[in-house]
């Protein structure tokens, strides 16, 4: 990693590649460099400059026009499959109200730790790192914020080491409030998942959500279409509840890619309550989220222009 070395009266300075470190990695290569090169008869200080290269990160937002649509299930076991598929993953909750991400992700509430004001994702046992305002406060207690309170706590979150983390996906609050604004303007997502079930009432506020994406000039990957079909676990007869395909008719109609369906199924819900996130296996349903982030890496992965 030592790329030159130079020592004058007294002074040595070393040049080091810390490319591909997090702060934590880089701050202990300084410090191992300090260290040996102090010991070194004649050397009365010790200067360490480091070559970093800025990390090639792509920022992806999941959002949607309205509550209980089950984004925040669908970020988490994207993120999950992602990394299945090779990619170094990290999660930013960004619905600092109703945070949920620790329950589906880290349910032993790991705490992440800070150096200086940098904070330092807590990685959850599925190799996905994870920010969360589900961590930095007690459980079960409100958040009170006036907006720009919000904007400097999703601002802290996304400017945190991620390290080596070649993917952050945002799991935004329903709507298009402050939250969603911050995001876009000072981060700038390359591009969004929407998430929407098959209702027509859903699919109105899940045009407002593509709306706001297309007036900040961010591209839209394509649209989920969660809760679609359920099967009785008695009789095995399958209903639509919320209908079906309405997700997919919206997309064409708006000229959006539709990335998938997932069913309104018993064993997600039990599966995201104890934190184990069905894309973790090669279930049924955990092929289902499979599916979707094979298209997501698709478009990730496709060329420029």
């Amino acid at each position: 990693m030592v790329r030159s070395v130079r020592f004058a009266d007294g002074v040595a300075t070393i040049i080091a590649d810390a490319g591909g470190l997090g702060r934590s990695a880089a701050a202990q290569l300084q410090k191992e460099l300090e260290t040996a090169a102090s010991a070194v008869p004649g050397v009365a200080e010790v200067r360490v400059g480091l070559m970093a290269d800025k990390p090639k990160r792509r920022i992806v937002a999941v959002g949607s026009g309205k509550g209980g649509v089950g984004k925040s299930t669908l970020t988490a076991n994207l993120a999950v499959a992602l990394v299945g598929m090779g990619r170094k993953v990290g999660v930013v909750d960004a619905d600092i109200y109703g945070p949920s991400q620790v329950m589906l992700l880290d349910p032993a509430r790991g705490r992440p730790r800070a150096e200086g004001k940098t904070l330092i994702p807590v990685e959850c046992e599925f190799g996905v790192r994870l920010l969360s305002m589900a961590q930095l406060i007690e459980g079960g207690k409100a958040i009170a914020w006036r907006g720009p309170m919000v904007g400097q706590a999703l601002t802290q979150m996304m400017e945190a080491d991620w390290g080596d983390a070649d993917l952050i996906l945002v799991d935004l609050p329903p709507g298009t409030g402050d939250v969603q604004l911050t995001m876009l303007q000072k981060f700038k997502p390359d591009g969004a998942v929407i998430v929407t079930t098959p209702q027509d009432l859903a699919l109105i506020d899940a045009t407002r959500a593509i709306d706001l994406f297309s007036q900040a000039q961010i591209p839209v990957v394509g649209i989920v279409e969660n809760m679609a079909g359920y099967i009785c676990p008695h009789c095995g007869e399958g209903s639509d509840p919320f209908g079906r395909g309405g997700a997919e008719a919206a997309a064409r109609a708006l000229g959006h890619a539709f990335l998938g369906r997932v069913p309104l199924d018993m064993a997600i819900r039990v599966a995201s309550d104890t934190g184990q996130p069905p894309a973790a296996n090669d279930s049924e349903q955990g092929r289902n989220f499979a599916g979707i982030a094979q298209k997501l890496t698709e478009w990730l992965d496709r060329p420029a222009g």
